[in-house]
Order: structure tokens, then sequence, then C-alpha cells
């Protein structure tokens, strides 16, 4: 006891200091080694062959936390010992991850065929082929100086499956490799077609060549989905329903919104718009103006006979901005384009109706119970108009730092030009038919005989 008290007594203040004072300093190279890197790009390549599906991965080794790997020197990679480690890694980091299905059955766990270092200057990734080879060939030699979360791991796992020519379909969640974790993904189905995939963090399920119904379903639901997501859309569509609401005169303006919209995105989607850095600012803002001037009228007094006109030309702008939406998108639906595209426009619509089933029924119990019709009008409206103002102040900011090149005056042009002329002047030809139609039913059959029938 007198001893361990002699040993307390001996630990002075600058003993406690310096103590502390070395926690502190190794508290930094703990975390760090535990720190969650900023962005990581993955590279991927899927192909059936046979009665085995191949799967090759590349990570960078930064990611790969919480293991320790066998280091030489001031910490470079012990390759010629660091096969154990690596293999742990990659069915730790990758494996454990990415599930794969064929024709919805899931693969299960996949056997680990082979696995590398490679430097980060290597390109063998670039095909499937060279990054077959790399994988499958001799390791970098051991003297090779190399830190070691300055490599990229190579992976090679294979699946047993019934038929190459099945339908496959994989869930890679490695977004917890980093905070931006970006993806590229190549499927090689038999033949000398490559689909190829860009995507960050986890997409959900990726159907790597989905039947014309699954892309079908995959994009009505994106277009509902975005329109209940989108205000600047659902802002729009309030300030068409405010002043008119009854389904009759409504749907003529929606007709002509839809038929609009529908012309500009799959325009957007077969690249007959403009792929400029300035295109999709420039969009935005008059996506903006649009609400605002909606707003206005409303405010001012809104006409049926014109509205459908100015509604269908504002439509053409929201097509430009749904495209947006889908350029992303647009490559999980395989060779389903066309498809694809009718089938987020009647998602869209879906998620219109639904706004409307909803808005109109409180919009009249508001202007019948809280406040008059013209002054509850003229609230809503001044609402919207105040946000659709702030956000054509910001996008014309946004907008304001590209610089808008002038048009070359050539045969180019003018071919664009009229045949988007042509397109647009069809479509409105058609709104005008169906806004016709409806204002101007045709008579029944025996009212009309009984007209033209002289008076006895």
């Amino acid at each position: 006891m007198r001893v361990q008290r002699n040993n307390c007594r001996n630990i002075t203040p600058p003993i406690i200091a310096a103590l502390v004072a070395g926690l502190v300093l190794a508290l930094p190279s703990i975390s760090a080694a535990h720190e969650i890197p900023t962005s990581v790009t993955i590279q991927m390549f899927v192909k059936p062959e046979g009665d085995r599906l191949r799967l090759l991965v590349r990570v960078p080794m930064t990611a790969m936390r919480d293991l320790d790997f066998p280091t030489l020197g001031p910490g470079y990679l012990d390759i010629e010992n660091s096969d154990y480690s690596l293999r742990n890694a990659a069915l730790l980091w990758i494996a454990n991850d990415v599930r794969l299905y064929e024709n919805d059955t899931d693969l299960g766990n996949p056997q680990l065929v082979a696995v590398r270092v490679s430097l980060p200057s290597d390109r063998s990734f670039e095909s499937y082929d060279d990054a077959l080879a790399n994988i499958m060939g001799p390791p970098l030699p051991n003297d090779t100086s190399i830190y070691w979360n300055q490599g990229l791991l190579d992976a090679f796992f294979e699946f047993p499956i019934e038929s190459d020519q099945s339908k496959f379909s994989i869930h890679p969640q490695l977004e917890r490799l980093g905070v931006r974790t970006a993806t590229v993904l190549r499927f090689l189905p038999p033949g000398d077609v490559v689909r190829a995939f860009e995507y960050l963090g986890d997409p959900g399920l990726v159907r790597l060549d989905p039947r014309w119904h699954q892309a079908a379903l995959q994009f009505v639901e994106l277009g509902f989905l975005h329109i209940l997501d989108g205000p600047d859309h659902l802002l729009f569509l309030v300030c068409l329903v405010i002043p008119f609401r009854r389904f009759r005169p409504l749907i003529t303006i929606v007709t002509a919104f839809t038929i609009a919209h529908s012309v500009t995105l799959i325009a957007s989607a077969y690249g007959l718009a403009p792929d400029a850095l300035w295109f999709p600012p420039l969009v935005e803002m008059l996506i903006a103006i649009s609400i605002v001037y909606m707003a206005f009228e409303n405010i001012v007094g809104a006409r049926l006979k014109r509205r459908w006109v100015i509604t269908f030309a504002f439509g053409l702008v929201h097509g430009f901005g749904f495209s947006f939406i889908l350029r992303q998108t647009m490559q999980f639906a395989g060779s389903h384009m066309l498809t694809s595209l009718l089938s987020f426009n009647i998602g869209v619509e879906l998620g219109q109706l639904l706004v409307l089933v909803v808005l109109i029924p409180l919009l009249e119990v508001g202007f019948r119970y809280v406040v008059a019709e013209r002054m509850g009008t003229i609230l809503l409206s001044a609402l919207v108009a105040h946000t659709g103002w702030h956000w054509i102040t910001d996008r014309a900011t946004v907008l304001s730092q590209f610089q808008l090149p002038w048009p070359a005056l050539d045969g180019a042009l003018l071919a664009s030009a009229l045949r988007w002329g042509g397109m647009v002047l069809i479509f409105a030809g058609l709104v005008w038919l169906v806004f016709w139609t409806a204002r101007y039913p045709a008579k029944p059959r025996e009212e009309g005989e009984a007209a033209a029938r002289p008076e006895e």
C-alpha cells in the first residue's frame, strides 16, 4: 500500500499534462484512420456467360475502413502478404452489399474467384476483357512502393445461374463507402450490346434489361411522385385551378398542358433540345415566370377562351423541365425509351388528377365558408406570385453566370426552327380541336333530323 501511494505521489502535474497532451495528439490519427472519404468512384462489370454470371468490381482501398492491411516501412502495402486482408475486404465491403437476381430470384452470396491490388494509374477497367485479364494476371511486384490507402481493390465474383438469356437485376448498396459514392456499371448481355449505367448512392433495384411493363411501371411511379414533389409544377397547377373549379372547363386546359409538355419532353429525350449549360437555368427561370404570369392573370381576371392557349405555351417550357428529371433516369428504361416516356406522362397526369381531386373541394369549401371567392382568388394568387417572384430572382442570378451565345443564322438553325414550328402547330391544332369539340358538342341525330324536316 505504501509503495502504491508513493507511486501515485510521484505522478506530478507536469506528467499528467504530458499524458493528456499525448492523448489529444493521438486522437486525430485515430479519427483519420476511420474517416469516411468524401468522394468514391466504383466501377463494375456484370456479364452472364453460360451457367455463370461474372461480376467485376473496382473500389478505392481508401474506402475500406476498419481493416488492417500489412504494411512495410513508412506505410507501403505488403503486397506479398496482403491476399488474406484483400479477400476479407472484398467480402465485407462488396459482396455483402451487392445483391443480384435472375428472373427476380435472389442468386445468394457469390464466390470470390480472385482479388488483387492495382495502381491508381491502371486503366484496365475501361473494358471488360482488360479488367478480367488484369484481375486474373500476376499480382504487382512486392517491391512496388504504394501506400495501402492509395491502391485500387479489384475483385472477381461469380454467381451460378440457369441461363445467360434470363432477365437480371442488381441492387448495389455500396453508398456507405463514401460521403458521395458514384458508380459506373456496365452490363454485357450475350451479343455485342453494352448497357451503361451511372448513378449516385443507392439506386434501388436496377433491372439491367427490363421488360416493357417493368419499365412502364417504374416511370409511371416516377412521374406521379415528381408532380407531388415538384413545388413549381404544383404551384402552376394551383394557378390553373383557382379561377376554374369545375372539371369540365379544366379538362381542356389540363389537356393543353399535357400535350404541350409531352411534345418538348419527347423531343428532348431524342436529342432535339439544346444541351448547353445555360439551358437548364433558363428553363427554370421561364417556369417561375409562367407561375407569376398565371397568378397575375388570376388577379386581373382569367378568361377561359384564351387560357388554354397560354397554358399550352407554358406547357412547352414545363416539358423541358420534366426532361431534366429524366436525363439520369432514362438509362434505366432499357430498350423501351418511348414506352417509358409515355408512362412518365401517364404518371404526371395521375398526379395532376390527384391534385385536382383534393384541391377543387378545398377551394369550394374555402370560398364558401372562409372568404369571398374574388377576395380569396386575389389572396391565393398573390401568395403564389410572391413565391414565384423570389424564384425568378434566384434563378436569374444563376442564369447570369452563363454567357448566352447568339445563334448562328445558317441552314441548320432554319431547319431546326421549321421542325419545331411544325411540331408546335400540329399539336396546337390538336388542342384547338379538342377545345372546339368540347365547346360545340355534336347534336343528337334525332334532333338534327327534326330540324331538317319541314313543318307540316
